[in-house]
């Protein structure tokens, strides 16, 4: 969280820097604004008829607002920048809000908002994709599917058929064997007891390495976006050379290209590999028998 919040920082020094810098400012009309926790203006908001649901409101302008949101234990559950921010809290339990405003001056933190929620939303898990994913409380496993495991794909593969780079390629590990070293890479579990929890097993990276690693934590599904996100330093289970791990920048979000009972595909962007170009990182799972 520190980090994100440092970055935040940087965007607004640089933003005010600029407009500092501009030549035809009149600095006589710019208005010295001084801000503490007691003045921000921004309010959190259960419905009453349901409060599962929340609206977090940032309502000053010249602030760029970023709200984070913790269950009780402090694990985090998600963060954002919007000025509006509507979620929804599914299961029954204390949450944390935080509210922080960047300003010319600097970062103002308010005092943490505390949220009860008296009741779960089973009506928020009623996609068919919920279950899929998780198998509900009970939890579900996933390892690599080594008949396919990696593929690749453009930036505009799946959704946007008419874009510049559409195109995939999901080769059989068959005659492709240079994709990735045929080991066991470990297991990743999704389960919905209480929470939206994570736990991924990796196996390191290097050449007959069999050295495992175990991370839990938090996650976040977006299904109308096609998007989840790791919270608490999880990052996606995933098979590869040492190379194509640190070609990745965030393992901790991913687009899910493909998910049934019986298959998921999963992909991060590669941005930062040495030698090759951008493109998807396309991750192919199988429950765990």
């Amino acid at each position: 969280m520190k980090t994100k919040i440092y970055n935040f920082i940087l965007i607004c020094i640089s933003a005010f820097s600029i407009a500092a810098c501009n030549p035809v400012e009149d600095r006589i009309d710019t208005p010295d604004v001084k801000y503490n926790k007691e003045n921000l203006e921004f309010s959190v908001t259960q419905n009453s008829a349901k409060n599962n649901e929340v609206t977090m409101t940032s309502s000053q302008n010249d602030v760029i607002p970023f709200w984070s949101y913790t269950n009780s234990n402090g694990d985090e559950l998600g963060h954002s920048n919007k000025k509006v921010l509507e979620i929804n809290f599914p299961f029954a339990g204390d949450y944390n809000v935080y509210y922080t405003a960047y300003t010319r001056g600097g970062a103002v933190e308010a005092d943490p908002i505390v949220l009860n929620v008296t009741s779960n939303d089973d009506s928020y898990f009623s996609a068919s994709e919920w279950q899929m994913l998780t198998n509900g409380v009970n939890g579900k496993t996933w390892v690599l599917d080594m008949q396919s495991p990696l593929g690749f794909a453009g930036l505009d593969f799946p959704n946007n058929p008419s874009g510049s780079d559409y195109w995939n390629w999901y080769p059989d590990y068959a005659g492709n064997e240079w994709l990735l070293e045929n080991k066991d890479w470990g297991e990743m579990t999704f389960d919905l007891n209480g929470g939206y929890n994570v736990s991924v097993t990796q196996t390191s990276p290097e050449a007959a390495s069999t050295a495992q690693t175990t991370k839990t934590g938090t996650y976040s599904f977006d299904i109308d976006n096609d998007l989840i996100i790791f919270n608490g330093g999880v990052g996606m289970l995933y098979g590869g050379n040492v190379d194509q791990f640190n070609g990745v920048s965030n393992w901790a979000k991913m687009r899910v290209l493909e998910i049934s009972e019986t298959s998921m595909r999963l992909a991060v962007v590669r941005d930062q590999h040495a030698t090759e170009g951008v493109a998807l990182l396309v991750y192919h799972f199988k429950p765990k028998n």
